[in-house]
């Protein structure tokens, strides 16, 4: 009598304990199930609204699709699985192993997705530049730009022509026709600005800023951080305590942001 009572308190505890085990499977299923398919909305929903350049080079947003298609895949088979009652466990006879992924490594995963819902898509602008801008000529890429009209070159594309001269006296009455937010620091000469962008590599994480001294007197009521489109000609002057082409404005339009503010290497 004893014995069939231990026995059966031991067949009642393996049950629990096979219930709990497939309870805390269920969980943990269904919340990948959640992360996954909103890993797939998230990318979708930046490919749709255009927000996917706020993150990354356009040259790779080939990746965004593919990761949509496959955390959809991965997210539609384990809700079909959960909609079956299935489990992510095999049967081995009365044994079965469990290959469920921990708590925290699903809490690592979710971490990109909480970021990207609770942090507003906003593309960099003056207040990330903290005094890293550069307007030193750029040498990469310089022989590409040689052949565009001056009027059609970027603030990049001018920091690549700038590279091909040894001298800035060259660029001298060159016209230019380019467009950037406003950045200012305190030891610029006055009514001196910088018309500047952002540049990504490959994404946000490596975005660089880059820009050209503007002259225009009495431009301190332009405000800083607001985007303006500059047109004028370059001359040789001292800026930053050393000799550069600075863009002396004929006129400056204020402008809206762009929907791709970033230029791209």
């Amino acid at each position: 009598m004893q014995l069939t009572e231990s026995l059966h308190d031991h067949e009642h505890d393996h049950h629990d304990h096979e219930g709990h085990d497939h309870s805390r499977e269920n969980q943990q299923q269904v919340l990948r199930v959640v992360i996954l398919l909103g890993l797939a909305a998230y990318f979708g929903y930046n490919i749709l609204s255009g927000n996917l350049t706020n993150y990354i080079n356009e040259r790779f947003a080939w990746l965004s699709y593919l990761a949509v298609g496959l955390f959809g895949i991965m997210g539609l088979t384990g809700l079909l699985s959960l909609l079956r009652g299935g489990h992510l466990h095999q049967h081995d006879h009365d044994d079965h192993e469990h290959t469920s992924i921990g708590w925290g490594i699903m809490a690592i995963v979710a971490i990109p997705l909480l970021l990207g819902v609770l942090l507003p898509s906003k593309p960099l602008g003056a207040e990330a530049v903290d005094g890293n801008i550069s307007s030193a000529p750029l040498t990469f890429g310089a022989a590409n730009v040689l052949t565009k009209e001056p009027l059609q070159r970027n603030v990049l594309d001018w920091l690549r022509v700038f590279s091909k001269s040894e001298t800035f006296t060259t660029f001298n009455d060159d016209q230019a026709d380019v467009s950037g937010f406003i950045y200012r620091e305190p030891g610029y000469p006055k009514d001196t600005f910088m018309v500047a962008r952002f540049t990504v590599s490959c994404c946000v994480a490596d975005a660089s800023a880059i820009g050209l001294p503007v002259y225009l007197e009495a431009s301190d009521v332009l405000e800083t951080g607001g985007w303006v489109r500059v047109t004028g000609a370059f001359k040789a002057q001292e800026f930053g305590g050393k000799q550069a082409p600075v863009l002396i404005a004929a006129t400056v339009e204020e402008i809206e942001q762009p929907q791709h503010p970033y230029l791209y290497p």
